[in-house]
């Protein structure tokens, strides 16, 4: 099983992103935008990015539309995850992920400040699927990592009188639900 790698096109220029997931081994990427345009960043939209990813001999995905979060219906990162096109998406990418490097992608460049990271990455390590992240400046870091910044970012996350005998994923469930909120809170109307 190779690992499932995400990324942030941010605002990188089209040829230093492509070197991005070049330098990752990426061979097909998997937007996850629940609306696979960006106005500020046009190079990003569906087709522009497709071809220029063809160009690199990397195949484009979409799955936004199972994996998205922001659903036409709307809905909490918990009630997204418990829908069945959900887990059937997920199941794709454990089924590719087998013999082929994927990138999940979506726009924010931390991936703390993004759902495929908070929603998407999450739901695929509790399946005990290999997840690593590629930066903006190049390295990579696991989801285990990134959760450890999670866990030693928040207040909630360090045990406590009363939470020492939580373990780590419980602690890690409540600490993704704050997450979510302050993500949601941060988006403008």
């Amino acid at each position: 099983m190779k690992p499932i790698k995400t990324i942030g096109h941010s605002n990188h220029p089209i040829d230093r992103f492509v070197d991005l997931l070049t330098a990752g081994g990426v061979e097909v990427l998997v937007d996850v935008r629940s609306t696979p345009y960006s106005r500020r960043f046009p190079q990003f939209g569906r087709e522009r990015l497709a071809a220029r990813l063809a160009v690199a001999g990397i195949l484009y995905r979409y799955e936004g539309a199972a994996l998205g979060g922001k659903p036409q219906g709307g809905g909490s990162y918990e009630t997204l995850a418990a829908r069945p096109e959900f887990a059937e998406a997920l199941d794709r990418l454990a089924a590719s992920a087998a013999d082929t490097t994927l990138c999940l992608m979506c726009a924010e460049k931390e991936p703390l400040d993004c759902h495929r990271t908070v929603l998407v990455s999450r739901r695929l390590a509790e399946r005990g699927l290999p997840v690593e992240h590629l930066l903006a400046d190049g390295r990579s870091e696991t989801h285990a990592a990134v959760e450890d910044r999670l866990l030693n970012g928040s207040k909630e996350g360090l045990p406590d009188l009363f939470t020492a005998a939580e373990d780590r994923s419980t602690r890690l469930a409540r600490i993704w639900q704050a997450r979510e909120r302050a993500m949601k809170r941060t988006v403008a109307p």
